[in-house]
């Protein structure tokens, strides 16, 4: 019988997979990323948050995978950039675990206790970011798009 994608055995990417993604160049990443954030995010952003990014360069950084996106807040939209040398906050993460914080099914406090999300710079910032976020009503996201065959597949294994 086939199950849907479940996010509780979701690996985190392998390492060979993980030596060749962090060769690749990070611009794509950060504008589909910042295309994500603008659609999802942007509209729903209160007056006072908007300004207190204005200007601010972020990164998130996906552990597993090796590989980090680039952007900023210029004032009324998200805009990917090139990599920085030193952005006001980078949040780290597994692939994995961004998806359970995604579709909220972790809560981020729990999974920083736990030392499996990090934010490093700017403190003041990272806690206006995660007050915001945790206050927002963003869409779930459904993994259940990407599984394999019409019946959603039992194949739980994304990089297979």
């Amino acid at each position: 019988m086939n199950s849907p994608f479940s996010l509780s055995s979701l690996p985190e990417c392998p390492a060979p997979i993980a030596a060749v993604l962090e060769r690749l160049p990070s611009w794509p990443g950060s504008l589909v990323l910042a295309t994500a954030l603008n659609a999802l995010l942007a509209p729903q952003l209160p007056e006072d948050v908007k300004q207190l990014m204005a200007g601010r360069k972020f990164r998130i950084h996906v552990r597993d995978a090796r590989v980090s996106f680039d952007f900023a807040w210029n004032g009324s939209r998200f805009s990917p950039l090139p990599r920085q040398q030193q952005p006001d906050l980078t949040i780290s993460a597994s692939g994995p675990d961004f998806l359970r914080i995604a579709r909220r099914q972790e809560d981020p406090d729990t999974l920083f206790f736990n030392r499996r999300l990090s934010m490093e710079g700017d403190t003041e910032l990272g806690l206006v970011v995660k007050n915001t976020l945790d206050a927002l009503e963003i869409p779930v996201f459904d993994l259940s798009r990407f599984t394999r065959g019409r019946g959603g597949g039992d194949d739980k294994r994304p990089w297979a």
